[in-house]
């Protein structure tokens, strides 16, 4: 299937007139011209042009003849250029005899999965499918849970059939599988931010007696043990690509935890905050992570905290109600939990 696809500033050609100071844009010692392979991430090549590359959006806007601007594809040159005194990114294609072709909205007969990413898929992945909050402690509590299996085993996998007992909805056909992970509660404030759940298999309601339902496991990424809970499935598309930018609104929060159990985060390490829906994050919101240092002045006999220290960027690619996911894209040095995340 083909389809017109919404880009970024880098597979169109914009102005940086609306921004002022043409520095606060374009990056320092940034190449005159790059061809995109295989690999590049729509984030990598930006800072290569770009000192803040989650303006994107922001750039894209100031140029209202693009309508649809499109994904960039290996092979794409992506050029810098002065028209009338102003910087100007152009896209040329590899092949076209030295020529740089303007870029005009249109179809692009090129299959879908050999656009260039924004960021590195394969290390989200798993994350995306498999990983979900509930912001209630009811919501788990009150799940039904598995009892035992048909075959009572103590572990059970896809094509098995087991017991779970519980409230189950009506009508309910399939529902997921999932273990109940860590509940979250805000360091300062200490509310009740939600309790992580992994999502291990999708279940098929056969009956229901009273309050114990037979099921079928349909399919399963890992084994199902007594205790694991049922909850109604969620449908949610996979966002392939994100559109980083800034927050609209003045954030302040801190990183609960890095995805995988180790202490130290580095680049392409997820990591889980306590900004959601409701602090205005969205897929794609850049954070910049700030370490805040506290150190005894032994003249004054008191604790003085240190400015903030800028250790990286993190994009956020999963927002729920209370908490979100993000990936780190830079790390400037090893970053830890309880480091803070604000406006980059």
């Amino acid at each position: 299937m083909r389809k017109v696809l919404l880009g970024i500033v880098l597979s169109c050609l914009f102005s940086f007139s609306a921004f002022g100071a043409t520095d606060d844009v374009v990056k320092s010692g940034h190449p005159q011209s790059y061809t995109v392979k295989r690999g590049d991430t729509l984030w990598d090549i930006a800072s290569m042009f770009l000192s803040k590359p989650w303006m994107w959006p922001e750039i894209w806007h100031v140029n209202p003849e693009i309508k649809n601007p499109h994904k960039i594809y290996p092979g794409d040159v992506i050029s810098l250029v002065y028209v009338d005194g102003k910087p100007q990114l152009m896209l040329g294609k590899r092949g076209a005899g030295g020529r740089t072709i303007r870029l005009s909205p249109k179809v692009r007969s090129t299959p879908i999965d050999t656009a260039i990413p924004s960021i590195p898929l394969n290390a989200i992945s798993s994350f995306l499918k498999r990983s979900r909050i509930i912001d209630n402690t009811d919501g788990v509590s009150k799940a039904p849970y598995v009892i035992a299996s048909r075959q009572e085993r103590i572990v059970t996998g896809a094509g098995d059939v087991i017991y779970a007992r519980g409230q189950f909805p009506e009508e309910a056909q399939a529902m997921g599988v999932f273990r109940k992970g860590k509940d979250y509660i805000d360091p300062k404030t200490k509310e009740y931010l939600g309790t992580v759940v992994h999502d291990i298999g999708v279940a098929k309601i056969k009956s229901v007696s009273g309050d114990v339902g037979t099921v079928s496991i349909m399919e399963s990424n890992q084994e199902i043990r007594v205790g694991d809970r049922l909850l109604e499935t969620e449908e949610t598309a996979v966002q392939p690509t994100f559109y980083p930018s800034a927050p609209k609104q003045t954030v302040e929060g801190e990183i609960l935890s890095v995805i995988g159990g180790v202490t130290q985060i580095g680049q392409f390490d997820n990591v889980l905050i306590n900004l959601g829906g409701r602090n205005g994050m969205v897929s794609g919101t850049v954070l910049s992570i700030n370490r805040v240092t506290v150190v005894k002045d032994t003249l004054a006999k008191q604790k003085v905290q240190l400015p903030p220290e800028h250790v990286g960027t993190l994009m956020v690619y999963k927002a729920f109600d209370k908490m979100s996911y993000g990936i780190v894209l830079k790390a400037l040095q090893p970053i830890n939990t309880g480091d803070m995340v604000a406006n980059p």
